[in-house]
C-alpha cells in the first residue's frame, strides 16, 4: 500500500527518488554503495550482539537435507496461501490481494467524501504490477468502512479457508481484468533441489539460518563449557520462493539474515541477568488483543512494565525487544517510525509460542523487519526425537534428589524368544508406561500373575506378559544431575528490509532545492565516510591527496576522491546523495601549511585546521565519540567554497 510517509525533515516522501535498482521477480544486486552500507550494518550488528552479549557465532551450510526440514516442520508447514485467476494463470498471494483491494476501496471512499488522498502509485509506475490500477471514487456505507478496517487490522490472522471466504464475501477479483479468483491453496515457500548426480538425496535452500544452529547445539554447549544460558548467532543468506515478490527489497527470494538463538533454562522463568539495564526502555507496543478488536492503536510502554503485566511473556523476550530497538536507533532508524506488533495465534510460525515483530514505517506501510520469537523447546525436541542425539543440558544438582518411582525389570533372555519379531515393540510399550499405570499394573501382576499391555500393531493390540518375564517394584533412586531441553528465544533480523527502511528514514531534500537529495546515514554505517575534494586538478594537490588517503586507510576510514571538473558544490551535492557524511577539501592553502577544511553533510558547515587535528576529528566523528557540534566548538569555523 502506498503510505503517506514523510522525510526526516517532515516533507512528503518520494519513493522513486531513492530506488535505483529495477530487478525482476524478487532478485536484486547490490552495487558498491549498497554493499558497503550492508557490510557496515552487519558489522554494527555483530558488535552490538555477538561481541556485546558474548555470543557464539557459527556459519552453517545453506544447502539443507530434506530430512532436517521435514523434522523441523518446514516441509509440511512453511507455506503461504495463494489464489489464481484460472483464465490468465496469474497468481496472487491471497492475503495481499484482499488487503490491496480493500485498501483501494477505502481510498476511493475518501476521495468520494472529498478527503485528501496521497496516491503514490500514480507517481511510481514501477509499482503498478498486480496492483489496483484504477481507484474508483465511490462512497461506502459507514458500516462497510468499519468492516473493511477491522478485516485489514486482522489480515495476518486469517487461514486459507477464511481468506477464501473473504474473497467471496467482498467479491475480490483480479484487478487487471476483473476475473474471478480460485479458492486459496497452500504453497510451500522453500526452493527444492537435490544433492549429487543421482538426485536421490532431496534437499532445500535453507529458509532460515536457525536449523544449523540447533543441529550444532551440543557442540556449542560443549564449547561454552556446559554453561547456561548462552546464545549462538549466524549471519547468512536464506531463500524463500515468494508467491508474488513486490515492494523492492522488502519482499525478495534471496536475502541476508542475522539470527540469534538464545538458549535458556525453562525452569528459570526465562529471566535475563541484564534485563535491569533495559527495563526503562520505552517501546511502542501493539498487542494481540488490540488487533483482534479491529484496531491498530499502539501504547508507549516501558519494557519492564510490559513484562511485569504479562503483555510480553518473559524477561528474555523483553530484553531482546529492547536491544532490537536500541540497535535500530544506533544505525539511524527514526524512533517515531518503530513499533512492536505481537503475532496473532493463526499468524505465528508452527514452532512459536509467542512472537513480536519490530515493524518500521515506510512508504509501503508498516513492514516487519525483525522478528523476536519464543520457540520454546520445539526444535531441539523434534531433532532429538528423530535422531536420538542428546540435545539436552545436564547440570549437577547442589543437593541430590531422592525420587520414589515404580521401576520395571524385564528378563530379556526369555523376552526375545517369547515375542520374537514383536519383542522390541512390546518392550518399548512397557518402558513408555507412566508411573500411574505402572502402579496399577504392579497390583495386577501380584493378583493375576500377568499384566496386559496395549501394543499397536501386535495381534489384536493387547499383549499379555507373565511374571516370569516382568517385575514391577517401587524403588528409591538418587538423582545428582538434572537433564532438560532448553527453550529458545530467537531474534531474527532481515538485513535487506532494515537497509531499505533506513534509506527511507534518512532521506530528505535541501530546503528550496528539491533536486538536492540527502541520505543522512550516521557516520558509523555510511558507505563512505569521507569525500576528498581537490579544488582543481593542479598537480601540487596530488601528493596531499595521496597522503590523506593513506592516513585515512591506516585509521580504517573509507574515503573517495572526486577530482572531476564539476564545481565543489556539485561534487559535495552528489556525494550527499550517497550519504557521505564528511568532505575534506584540498586547496592552495593546504599546499602551503597542510591545513584543510572539513565539511559536515547535514549542516553544510565547515571548519579548518591542521592535518592532525582534522584527522583526529574525523576519527572521533566516525566512531561516535564526538558530534559535529562538539567538533565545531573546538575547531575554527570556515566560510566559503560551497559554490556551484
Amino acid at each position: 500500500m502506498a503510505h503517506p510517509t514523510v522525510t526526516m525533515k517532515g516533507a512528503p516522501f518520494d519513493r522513486a527518488a531513492i530506488e535505483i535498482y529495477g530487478g525482476v521477480s524478487g532478485l536484486y544486486d547490490y552495487g558498491p554503495s549498497g554493499c558497503a552500507l550492508q557490510a557496515n550494518i552487519v558489522d554494527t550488528w555483530r558488535k552490538e550482539f555477538v561481541l556485546e552479549e558474548n555470543m557464539l557465532e557459527v556459519d552453517c551450510t545453506m544447502l539443507t537435507p530434506h530430512e532436517v526440514l521435514k523434522t523441523s516442520g518446514h516441509v509440511d508447514k512453511f507455506a503461504d496461501w495463494m489464489t489464481k485467476d484460472p483464465k490468465t494463470g496469474e497468481i496472487f498471494r491471497a492475503d495481499h490481494i484482499v488487503e490491496e483491494i480493500l485498501e483501494a476501496r477505502l481510498k476511493g471512499d475518501k476521495e468520494a467524501r472529498g478527503q485528501k488522498v496521497d496516491d503514490e502509485e500514480k507517481e511510481d509506475p514501477k509499482k503498478k504490477k498486480k496492483k489496483v490500477k484504477v481507484i474508483k471514487a465511490e462512497k461506502l456505507d459507514d458500516a462497510v468502512v468499519k468492516d473493511y478496517e477491522e478485516v485489514l487490522a486482522k489480515i495476518d490472522n486469517y487461514n486459507g479457508e477464511e481468506l477464501g471466504e473473504l474473497i467471496k464475501k467482498y467479491n475480490i477479483r483480479n484487478p487487471a481484468n476483473d476475473g474471478e479468483l480460485e479458492p486459496p491453496k497452500a504453497f510451500n515457500l522453500m526452493f527444492q533441489t537435490s544433492i549429487g548426480p543421482s538426485a536421490n538425496s532431496p534437499a532445500y535452500l535453507r529458509p532460515e539460518t536457525a536449523q544449523g544452529q540447533f543441529l550444532n547445539f551440543q557442540k556449542l554447549l560443549e564449547f561454552n563449557q556446559q554453561a547456561m544460558p548462552f546464545a549462538s548467532a549466524s549471519i547468512g543468506k536464506s531463500f524463500r520462493n515468494e508467491i508474488s515478490p513486490r515492494a523492492g527489497l522488502l519482499r525478495v527470494r534471496e536475502f541476508l539474515m542475522a539470527e540469534i538463538e538464545h538458549f535458556v533454562d525453562p525452569q528459570s522463568g526465562k529471566k535475563h541477568p541484564r534485563f535491569v539495564e533495559v527495563k526503562d526502555v520505552e517501546l511502542e507496543l501493539l498487542n494481540r488483543e488490540v488487533q483482534l478488536s479491529g484496531k491498530t492503536d499502539v501504547k508507549t510502554t516501558p519494557i519492564g512494565e510490559a513484562v511485569e503485566r504479562g503483555i510480553v511473556d518473559n524477561e528474555t523476550l523483553g530484553y531482546f525487544l529492547a536491544r532490537i530497538q536500541l540497535f535500530l536507533l544506533k544505525i539511524g532508524v527514526d524512533k517515531s517510525k518503530i513499533r512492536f506488533r505481537q503475532h496473532m495465534r493463526n499468524e505465528m510460525a508452527h514452532y512459536a509460542a509467542d512472537c513480536w515483530d519490530a515493524e518500521l514505517l515506510t512508504s509501503y506501510g508498516w513492514i516487519e523487519c525483525v522478528g523476536c520469537a519464543d520457540r520454546s523447546a520445539y526444535d531441539l525436541t523434534v531433532h532429538a526425537k528423530r535422531t536420538g542425539a542428546p540435545l539436552v543440558v545436564r547440570e549437577t544438582l547442589r543437593e541430590p534428589l531422592r525420587i520414589e518411582e515404580w521401576q520395571i525389570d524385564l528378563d530379556k533372555k526369555k523376552f526375545g524368544p517369547k515375542f520374537k519379531k514383536d519383542g522390541k515393540a512390546v518392550e518399548a510399550a512397557i518402558e513408555a508406561l507412566t508411573q500411574d499405570v505402572r502402579e496399577k499394573l504392579a497390583l495386577e501382576l501380584k493378583e493375576n500373575g500377568k499384566i496386559t499391555v496395549d501394543v499397536n500393531g501386535v495381534g489384536d493390540g493387547k499383549v499379555d506378559v507373565g511374571k516370569d518375564l516382568v517385575a514391577i517394584e517401587k524403588r528409591t533412586r538418587v538423582e545428582s544431575t538434572r537433564e532438560y531441553t532448553p527453550n529458545v528465544i530467537e531474534p531474527s533480523f532481515g538485513i535487506g528490509r532494515i537497509l531499505y527502511a533506513l534509506c527511507e528514514h534518512v532521506h530528505w531534500t535541501r530546503s528550496g532545492d528539491e533536486a538536492r537529495g540527502v541520505l543522512s546515514f550516521p557516520p558509523l554505517i555510511a558507505p563512505t565516510k569521507v569525500l576528498i575534494v581537490p579544488l582543481s586538478a593542479h598537480p601540487d594537490f596530488q601528493p596531499l591527496i595521496h597522503d590523506l588517503s593513506k592516513k585515512l586507510r591506516t585509521r580504517r576510514i573509507s574515503s573517495r576522491v572526486d577530482s572531476s571538473n564539476a564545481s565543489i558544490g556539485k561534487r559535495y551535492s552528489r556525494n550527499d546523495e550517497l550519504g557521505t557524511p564528511f568532505g575534506l577539501t584540498v586547496d592552495f592553502q593546504s599546499v602551503k601549511d597542510k591545513t584543510y577544511t572539513l565539511r559536515d553533510r547535514d549542516t553544510t558547515k565547515q571548519v579548518r585546521a591542521g592535518e592532525d587535528a582534522i584527522l583526529e576529528a574525523i576519527v572521533s566523528l566516525t566512531e561516535g565519540t564526538e558530534s559535529w557540534e562538539d567538533v565545531a566548538k573546538r575547531l575554527p569555523a570556515f566560510e566559503g567554497q560551497e559554490v556551484d
